[in-house]
């Protein structure tokens, strides 16, 4: 039976419900019997499979989408103050809550697992979604970015298990108290709301002091930022906290990470025994998520070779290294890595796979305030590549910064010895990637913003 839902959820009204956080909420609430409505601003497949579950989904923002007798309207940080539809819940009186305390009221009665971390939160969700559905124990889940296999970034399970992306950005991950929580990484970004690393391990210590007494921390022995916030969390009181990694001293320990081309094979030693398994997705840093996965589950009670087996039968989240396709002999890949620590984990993964191929990549740099601080270190990471295209800054919820463009990038990228090419307009690069590519090349679109959007159009271009 589902759980019952809380009453100020029962007809929540959603601004920006095709967003990744967002429809995951808004579907869960709507397969728990919940009248769920909202607004975006263009049609997509999001927006339709709300609608199959039975939302209401308007197309724009406008006051009058807002029905008189909404119990609440859900909004998440990028949602403006003078949004008409927020304007309008405050002339009705109508309840304004945030994403996170939405999804934080979904979890309640569940056991919970919160995966936190500056990179590789998503893929790491869905493997445990996976894993877990795969053995099943029917989770519910809520990731933001949707599973390769069952193409969507949410769901109502039976089981009481709850899975559920905890995102640091905007602090709101504060709002959740998990049975077990998993610290991939901690690294300076989201440069509009963290000043420092201070401010970022300040909030990480939050995050981990809402587990539950008698939890379970899950972090990396390996990545520096969350070495120094397991030294800062591991006198708290009825913690448990759980190593994995290379390390030697890891208490979930990497004997040994193989590539086989597209997947790796995983040799881990965990409570005095080697377990090995299949990760069935490109790369160390895949792998090492994957390891996360594993400790977390056992961190909860499942078995760890049944786990370990399941966890095989993830094959990827849309955006994170994902098949577009082939034509003309070239394969176009997909990449959300937007962050130079993403986009050079995920470029050493697709040179890894390639082999001899050439690779080359199209770079849509996201948000004004992350290019200002980190353009040297994306043009360093696009040095990795045989040749790159670099778009104009995708904003998304910012307003520009005199004097930051593109041009940081491309500048840092030629320093670094890269051949990068600039292009202005999204319509153009199809026809400059024909140019470039030749049968047996590996494209890479890489970027958190529409640049997804250019896979198909390469393809299109390429098959003639």
């Amino acid at each position: 039976m589902a759980p019952a839902v809380p009453s100020a959820m029962e007809r929540p009204h959603f601004i920006g419900i095709g967003g990744a956080g967002m429809s995951g909420i808004a579907k869960i609430l709507a397969q728990r019997g919940a009248k769920v409505a909202g607004s975006d601003a263009k049609e997509s497949a999001t927006a339709e499979s709300l609608r199959a579950l039975g939302a209401t989904v308007h197309i724009g923002h406008a006051a009058a989408h807002l029905a008189d007798d909404a119990s609440c309207v859900v909004v998440s940080s990028a949602i403006r103050a003078d949004n008409p539809e927020l304007v309008r819940a405050a002339e009705l009186g109508v309840p304004v809550v945030h994403r996170s305390d939405a999804l934080a009221s979904l979890m309640t009665g569940l056991r919970s697992i919160a995966v936190a971390g500056t990179h590789g939160k998503t893929t790491t969700t869905s493997m445990l979604a996976v894993a877990l559905t795969t053995l099943g124990l029917d989770p519910s889940y809520a990731i933001g970015g949707d599973l390769e296999g069952p193409g969507t970034n949410a769901r109502h399970g039976e089981g009481d298990i709850f899975v559920a992306e905890a995102d640091e950005s905007d602090r709101s991950f504060h709002k959740y108290d998990p049975d077990v929580a998993i610290v991939l990484n901690a690294e300076l970004d989201h440069h509009a709301n963290y000043a420092s690393m201070d401010e970022i391990y300040e909030s990480f210590e939050t995050f981990t002091g809402k587990i539950v007494p008698g939890g379970t921390l899950v972090v990396c022995a390996d990545q520096p930022g969350a070495v120094e916030l397991t030294r800062r969390v591991r006198g708290l009181p009825s913690l448990r906290v759980v190593t994995y990694g290379e390390h030697e001293d890891a208490d979930v320990r990497v004997h040994r990470i193989t590539p086989r081309g597209l997947t790796s094979e995983v040799t881990v030693l965990l409570d005095g025994r080697f377990l090995t398994f299949t990760v069935s997705v490109p790369g160390r840093h895949y792998a090492l998520n994957a390891v996360a996965a594993l400790a977390a589950g056992v961190a909860l009670g499942i078995p760890a070779h049944n786990l370990a087996s399941a966890l095989g039968s993830y094959t990827g989240v849309k955006r994170r290294l994902q098949l577009k396709g082939e034509a003309a002999g070239v394969q176009v890949i997909d990449s959300y890595a937007h962050h130079p620590t993403e986009m050079t984990a995920d470029l050493e993964a697709m040179r890894s796979a390639a082999g001899g191929s050439r690779l080359l990549v199209v770079f849509q740099p996201h948000l004004f305030s992350r290019t200002q601080e980190l353009g040297k270190e994306m043009g360093d990471a696009l040095a990795l590549a045989d040749a790159s295209v670099v778009l104009d800054i995708y904003p998304a919820r910012e307003d520009p910064i005199p004097g930051v463009t593109s041009e940081l990038i491309i500048d840092a990228a030629k320093a670094a010895g890269a051949r990068v090419t600039a292009v202005h307009e999204k319509a153009d690069v199809p026809e400059v990637v024909a140019g470039m590519a030749e049968p047996g090349d590996l494209v890479l679109t890489m970027g958190a913003g529409d640049v997804t959007d250019l896979g198909p159009a390469v393809l299109a271009r390429l098959a003639g």
